[in-house]
Order: structure tokens, then sequence, then C-alpha cells
């Protein structure tokens, strides 16, 4: 499988060649502080081969000190990009930075002790198709 991915701006562009093993919303206090949301969205894959579409000097990496936690991201708009994690073993990638679907769906919720206290029961919120009037 190979599939294209790029930032907000489009400054930064990448494609995946290789499938993902797994996919899992994790609701952990880093993912909801990298996110600004509930969960972030990220499939792993220890096999698929990340190649860079673009230049790579937009591309900021930030390790949060003291944990294994790390999130690739453009400096010039902030979305979050794949990374290359476990000392390169692991290819992580945000599931929104990706052009096209997906036919993997989430393996599963993870850190859901951590979960958002408002995120519960979000089925039951109304929803609309584009920004409310």
């Amino acid at each position: 499988m190979s599939i294209t991915g790029s930032c907000l701006c489009g400054e930064v562009k990448f494609e995946i060649d290789g499938d993902f093993e797994s996919f899992y919303l994790c609701h952990c206090k880093f993912c909801q502080k990298d996110t600004g949301s509930a969960h972030a969205s990220n499939l792993f894959s220890s096999t698929a081969k990340l190649v860079w579409q673009s230049v790579q000097d937009k591309i900021k990496t930030y390790h949060l000190p003291s944990t294994k936690h790390m999130k690739s991201f453009c400096s010039n708009c902030g979305s979050a990009l794949p990374s290359l994690q476990m000392d390169g073993k692991l290819l992580v990638v945000p599931a929104g930075s990706l052009n096209q679907d997906i036919s993997i769906k989430p393996n599963a919720h993870i850190f859901t002790s951590s979960r958002a206290s408002w995120e519960h029961d979000l089925e039951n919120v109304k929803s609309y198709e584009q920004l409310p009037k």
C-alpha cells in the first residue's frame, strides 16, 4: 500500500509505503495536550517506510522530557506529522495527516483512564454537516 499525506499549509508532504498494523485512539493527557482534543488518532507500523516528498526543514520534533512521548509537526502551520519512534523501529502516523481515506479502522481506545470528563456520551450531542448558523 502507498498513501500520501501533508500538513495543513502544504509545506510538508510525505508518502507511506507499506501497511499499518494498528490504529489507536489515545486518550492520555499528553495526546490531549498535543491535539487540543479528546484523543489522538494514530496509525502504527513496524514495516512501512516513510518517504518525505518535500524539504524537511519545516519538520520539528518535540520529545517530552522523562517520557517516551514525542510529536513531530510542521513549524509553519503546527500540523501533526509522522515520526519514527523507538529508535526508528516504529512509524507513528497521525491519521488526520493522510490525504486519502484508509480502510483500517481503529483497533481500540487506549489510556481511557485519562479520558476527558466532557467526552462521555458524545454520540448524543447534536451534529451539523457544516458550521451551525
